[in-house]
């Protein structure tokens, strides 16, 4: 066992240590996780808002993948909540490639850490541009590819993060054990052309890199509390010092695409 390996099973969550990322009680176990660990929860709150002020108005749907261990209901009452394994936070068992909505049905598809777990974005993306409505929008908060985020993610982080790696797929495998962290930058960034090409209904509207550091410091779902809830506001504000440098240090993106 290596030096990393011994931190990475020192600092692990005792709630999740040892457990199947693909059963649907480590998901469950995730929710409380984040509901109890103060400084995660207001990650993913400013996350869910940043999210909730990129649906649009109007007539629709609101859709989101992987609920499981989130609280996205928190801040949007009405979204229909689904997994693609049966849990109590989800009201939908639904795979992201066969989604059971009509054609232009939603007004907005949203996922936290979601994307970068989906087999075959392609099919993907193709559900969401037949089942979003005209001016709908699919939006997400996913890794990112950054120098910094390739050291973390490479040494610090349990999924597989390939920049390099030459297609959109991802080996078989399970629902949640299947990943490439660095997936939505190599869709969305380095293979943008191709994206626009094979997806002309689509629009990219913004990607926004952020936070390098907050959730590093949080511990994540996976690992144990490392910073109480009360010293969020001081690295929030030690973020916004360093936004100049943001393209070279954030870990996660907001991307928002519109169905034209």
């Amino acid at each position: 066992m290596t030096g990393l390996d011994s931190l990475r099973s020192l600092l692990a969550h005792p709630l999740t240590r040892g457990l199947d990322l693909d059963d649907p009680r480590t998901t469950e176990l995730r929710r409380r996780i984040i509901r109890e660990k103060k400084f995660l929860r207001q990650i993913y709150d400013d996350w869910y808002g940043l999210i909730r002020a990129r649906i649009p108005a109007g007539p629709g749907a609101i859709l989101e993948l992987g609920s499981g261990a989130g609280h996205f209901r928190q801040f949007v009452p009405e979204v229909i909540q689904s997994e693609v394994f049966a849990c109590k936070n989800a009201q939908l068992v639904s795979d992201a490639r066969a989604l059971p909505f009509s054609e232009g049905s939603l007004k907005s598809i949203v996922m936290t850490d979601v994307f970068h777990h989906i087999p075959d974005v392609r099919a993907f993306l193709r559900e969401a541009v037949r089942c979003l409505r005209q001016g709908g929008r699919l939006t997400m908060v996913e890794p990112w590819v950054t120098p910094w985020s390739k050291v973390v993610f490479t040494h610090l982080h349990h999924e597989p993060f390939l920049p390099m790696a030459e297609d959109w797929s991802i080996p078989a495998s399970g629902p949640l054990s299947g990943a490439n962290g660095a997936l939505p930058w190599i869709v969305f960034r380095r293979d943008r052309a191709r994206f626009e090409s094979e997806f002309g209904a689509l629009r990219i509207r913004e990607i926004r890199p952020m936070m390098p550091l907050r959730y590093l410091v949080s511990g994540g779902v996976a690992m144990r509390d490392l910073m109480p809830g009360w010293l969020y506001g001081f690295w929030r504000a030690l973020e916004a010092i360093l936004s100049p440098c943001i393209g070279q240090t954030a870990m996660f993106a907001l991307i928002d695409i519109e169905r034209k």
